[in-house]
This record gives structure tokens, sequence and C-alpha cells, in this order.
């Protein structure tokens, strides 16, 4: 729900800032889904790669080198975050961060079947595990719509 809430507050930023300033592309809804995807995948893959032990354990003996994935997976989410924000090609990174984002829902799954801690220091209560996997369809639903 962190990620949700910071989609919303750029995109509502942006929002209003084009409004404010009078700036065309900031009053696109679309455009500012798309930049504010593209500030939080970009955030989140630095925390990937600033901690990753801080988020292997949620796929330690589900795949081999959890570290090294959790590296890969951020270095992936920059390189898309960054390509949301390329004309030429925000389209197919958006694919890519659909795609990334169904391939990393089986950790969010053990996270809340074997009732381990959030990620990040977020609560640890059930309703908040398992109210995460709820939010995971959301972001896919919100980069389609931010790219067509």
């Amino acid at each position: 729900m962190a990620f949700f809430s910071g989609l919303c507050s750029i995109a509502l930023l942006l929002l209003a800032i084009g409004y404010i300033f009078q700036i065309p592309l900031l009053q696109q809804l679309t455009a500012d889904a798309r930049i504010s995807a593209a500030v939080m995948f970009i955030l989140i893959g630095f925390t990937h790669l600033l901690k990753p032990r801080k988020l292997s354990y949620m796929i330690e003996g589900m795949i081999p080198w959890p570290v090294f994935t959790v590296l890969f997976t951020g270095v992936l989410e920059i390189l898309l975050g960054i390509g949301l924000l390329i004309l030429s090609i925000q389209y197919y990174a958006g694919w890519g961060l659909m795609i990334l984002l169904v391939a990393m829902f089986p950790a969010n799954i053990r996270v809340a079947v074997q009732n381990l801690p959030a990620p990040g220091g977020l609560p640890s209560k059930p309703w908040y595990i398992w109210s995460r996997l709820l939010f995971q369809p959301v972001y896919i639903l919100w980069i389609w719509w931010a790219i067509n």
C-alpha cells in the first residue's frame, strides 16, 4: 500500500503542478500516471540495490541465488522505470514492468502464506500482508492504462 500511496501522491502532485503552471503534458492523467510509476519503480529499484538482504528472505528457498535475484530485479525496475519516461520505448517498458510484477507475485504470496514480515519494515500484521496481494493487479492495471 505504501507503493500505491506513492503512485497516487506523485500523480496528483504532477496533475496539480500541470494545472497551476499550465504545463500541457502534466494535465494528462496518463502522462502523470506514467511519470509517477517511473519514479516509484526507480526508487524501489534502488532499494533493491541498496538493501538486497532485506528483501531476499522473500524468495529464499524458492529460487537459487536470492540476493542476486533481488539485485537483478532492482536493476530491471530502474531500467524499465526510466523506459517509461522515454516516448519511443514506454510501451515496451510498461509491458516489461507488468511481466516483472507477475513474476514477482509468488514472492508476495509466500510472504502472506508463511506470515513473514512485510518488506522494508512495513507493518507485519496479517491484514496488511494479505492486502498487499490485492494491490499487485492494481499496479499492473495502472501501468497498462498509463501506456495505452
